[in-house]
């Protein structure tokens, strides 16, 4: 199965302590974390690959740039949403965004690529020879 431009992905969440800034390390005050938020968008990219991977392969993320646009506070649901915008072989853009219950709260562009997971991982591993 071929990868389409307009494929769409989501993941949802909840802010809690454990995933606001101050918790992770990225700021000092307890709202949703950009790191969490940066996250939850690759989640719903990867997500929306999983059915046009075969047994053995997986995607992983090689670009971001987003905005983070509005702080949400602890308790509030948040969800990211993704869409493929360009297939080039291996690689796959997506624009994302990120929402909670009171709007938008951070946009941009994200990019992932196909993978062999066993392939990938020896390559790493091989890191350590070196």
């Amino acid at each position: 199965m071929e990868i389409q431009v307009g494929v769409s992905g989501r993941a949802d969440s909840i802010v809690t302590p454990e995933n606001t800034a101050s918790a992770v390390g990225s700021g000092l005050v307890p709202v949703f974390a950009t790191p969490m938020m940066i996250a939850l968008m690759e989640k719903a990219a990867a997500s929306s690959l999983a059915p046009f991977l075969e047994e053995g392969q997986g995607s992983v993320g090689t670009h971001i740039d987003v905005s983070h646009e509005s702080a949400t506070p602890i308790g509030m649901k948040v969800w990211a949403e993704s869409q493929v915008i360009a297939v080039d072989g291996r690689q796959v853009t997506f624009s994302v965004a990120a929402y909670d219950e009171a709007g938008l709260i951070g946009q941009g562009v994200h990019k992932r690529v196909c993978i062999t997971t066993d392939r990938f991982l020896s390559k790493a591993e091989g890191k350590k020879e070196k």
